[in-house]
């Protein structure tokens, strides 16, 4: 990921993972000492999934993404054209060399090397209503819900602000801050406007749900059921029931008699 300033007040910036800053302070990563630009102007913020530009809330500086100010948090997309109040750059994403295709284990071709499994994400918001049914979103890295195309998570229902809710992981799970909404952001039927989402707990956005679920994370283990005990109708019940017939025709034999007998 990187940044190009294709008016040449900076060269070209490589982006690191973490938080990149952006103002006219030498402790910034990209420097930009020019009219406009304060010390900490914005900071974009790098993670495994993808980038986020944010303004501070005490001291930042004007910014547009694609003509659009910036007010707090916005995900970066490739080609988005960034304006630092009157700087111009364009987000672009720096393709990997793709490495050749390892062989299959055992074959004359077999490299060696060893293959590396894709990290899973610790939290994923999965859809159980509406437009989000059945859909799955990992959360890395601080996600905006919202009915706005640029949202990181886009929501085409009508019931859903342009920018809902924010989302940011947390070691146990997410924290939820609503964005000033019109229909309110729910924590397992609780309206909030910040709360904390674990893993089971239900989002409602509304009237779109979904539930924080962690991969990896095994289910709590149902308890064993107890065996069940045989039925009358098994082996024992069958030998009771005979057993209620003979006594029966046993005594309508001793009636029988009886009645001959007078």
């Amino acid at each position: 990921m990187k940044l190009v300033f294709p008016n040449g007040e900076h060269g070209q910036v490589l982006l690191s993972p973490g938080i990149n800053r952006i103002g006219a302070s030498s402790d910034c990563a990209v420097m930009l000492n020019l009219p406009g630009i304060v010390d900490h102007h914005c900071e974009i913020h790098v993670t495994s999934t993808g980038a986020n530009l944010q303004i501070p809330k005490v001291g930042g500086g004007p910014v547009q993404v694609n003509n659009k100010p910036v007010t707090d948090l916005m995900s970066l997309r490739a080609g988005d054209q960034i304006l630092f109040a009157g700087v111009l750059a364009r987000y672009a994403i720096v393709e990997a060399a793709r490495s050749a295709p390892l062989a299959i284990s055992g074959s004359d071709e077999d490299s060696g090397a060893t293959r590396v499994r894709q990290a899973i994400p610790k939290f994923m918001l999965r859809g159980v209503s509406g437009a989000v049914f059945s859909k799955v979103f990992p959360v890395a890295s601080p996600v905006v819900i919202g009915r706005a195309p640029e949202c990181d998570i886009s929501v085409p229902a009508d019931e859903i602000s342009r920018r809902h809710a924010l989302v940011k992981p947390t070691p146990d799970g997410l924290s939820v801050e609503d964005l000033g909404s019109s229909n309110g952001t729910y924590i397992n039927g609780k309206r909030v406007q910040q709360g904390f989402l674990g893993p089971g707990d239900e989002l409602r956005l509304d009237a779109v749900r979904f539930i924080l679920v962690a991969p990896g994370v095994e289910p709590m283990a149902q308890p064993a059921s107890a065996p069940i005990a045989p039925s009358a109708s098994g082996a024992g019940g069958s030998a009771g029931k005979w057993a209620a017939i003979m006594l029966i025709v046993a005594a309508m034999a001793i009636i029988a008699t009886l009645l001959l007998t007078k």
